[in-house]
Order: structure tokens, then C-alpha cells, then sequence
């Protein structure tokens, strides 16, 4: 991923923050003569190596855990909020003209080597730390084991473990932190207008950031 400093994202609890809001990534891996890309549900585990592993699961009957050439390193893309940024909401673009579209979002890379877990054991395990992480705090929350044992142990045989350790983490936040206070002033304001998905979302993390 292209990341210019000022867009560059060090801190590595705020990238963990901004995973698990997101909770899911796209698993692109390498089958040989062509790239092949799954969304799952993920948890990133911080307590391993240098840069943690992410951990998930896919359906058995995706074909992609019995493709991928495990011996080349696979990407992970956890994606935020993006939106359009029009050069009219720069109050600059009214003095010199300068100014042009751009796209502003939030992204994280990983990259590592990937390897799957048909264990059944493993599977109840991660399928477990899943649950938990987005069935907590919800009133009736539910559990893995409110299920039937026999159910759960039919539903893991339809399931592999994902498992990336991670070489590589690439953080970005594009929020217009090339622009004056002014301009960016003028995207958040521009942003809270539009009836569209992320622009909103993209507004309240330019606000933040620059607050």
C-alpha cells in the first residue's frame, strides 16, 4: 500500500482499535494463476511474534483454502469509512483555483503466511473468541454453548480455520492532513451534508484527528 508519511499510521493500539470496530477483513491468497478473495470475520491476536497473527474462519465448501499456495505470503485489507472530497468545499480553492477531487478513507494491510485448521477443537476456539467479542455487552447476549452440542459440532464440520501470521502491518488514514485547517474545516462540513454511506463516518474521524 502507497503511504505517504502524513497519512501513515504508527501507533500500533489505534490500528488494533480500528480492527476490531471493523471486525472483518478481505483474504486475498494466490491459487497458482490467479488471485482469489474471501470477506471473513476476524480477530487480530496481538500476543504472538512481532505482529500477532489474525485469526478466522471460512466455509469448507470455498474452494479457497484447498487453492491457495500457502508457500506465497496472502493480504489481508481491513477497510473503514471512505468518501468522495470535492474541491469546492476548500475555502483555498476560492482564492487561487488550485485544488482538484480526492478520495479520503481508512485502511489497514497485512501481510503474512496463511495457513489453515480443519481441528475441530481449534475451530471451537475461534469460533468461540468470535462470538464472544460481538455478542458482549448486547442484552440476552448469545453463547456457543446456548446451541446443542451436536448442533455446534455439525456446524464446525462445515467451517476451516484461517490463520495469518503477520510480517507486515500497513496503516493508513487519508483525512486531508495535507491541507490547511481551513480546507479541512471545509471537507468536514462538506462531508455532513451528503445523504451518503462513510461520509458521516469519514467527517466524525477528520474531527477527531484534528481536534
Amino acid at each position: 500500500m502507497y503511504v505517504p508519511q502524513h497519512f501513515a499510521v504508527q501507533d500500533a493500539d489505534e490500528i488494533a482499535a480500528f480492527v476490531a470496530d471493523v471486525g472483518a477483513a478481505d483474504f486475498v491468497t494466490y491459487d497458482g494463476s490467479r488471485l482469489i478473495s474471501s470477506l471473513l470475520p476476524v480477530i487480530w491476536d496481538r500476543s504472538v511474534g512481532p505482529h500477532g497473527r489474525l485469526l478466522a474462519h471460512l466455509a469448507l465448501a470455498n474452494d479457497q483454502w484447498r487453492t491457495t499456495r500457502v508457500d506465497v505470503p496472502a493480504l489481508a485489507i481491513v477497510h473503514g469509512p471512505q468518501a468522495y472530497v470535492s474541491p469546492s468545499w476548500y475555502p483555498s480553492k476560492r482564492e487561487h483555483g488550485r485544488a482538484v477531487p480526492t478520495w479520503n478513507y481508512v485502511a489497514v494491510h497485512f501481510t503474512g503466511q496463511i495457513e489453515f485448521h480443519p481441528d475441530a477443537e481449534w475451530l471451537r476456539d475461534i469460533v468461540t473468541r468470535l462470538t464472544d467479542t460481538h455478542e458482549e455487552g448486547r442484552a440476552g447476549r448469545w453463547h456457543v454453548h446456548d446451541a446443542p452440542d451436536a448442533y455446534i459440532d455439525g456446524q464446525l464440520r462445515g467451517i476451516v480455520g484461517v490463520e495469518m501470521v503477520i510480517t507486515q502491518v500497513e496503516a493508513k488514514a487519508k483525512l486531508s492532513q495535507n491541507r490547511s485547517d481551513a480546507d479541512q474545516a471545509g471537507v468536514v462540513d462538506g462531508l455532513r451534508e451528503q445523504p451518503v454511506p462513510g461520509a458521516a463516518e469519514v467527517a466524525d474521524l477528520m474531527s477527531q484527528r484534528f481536534s
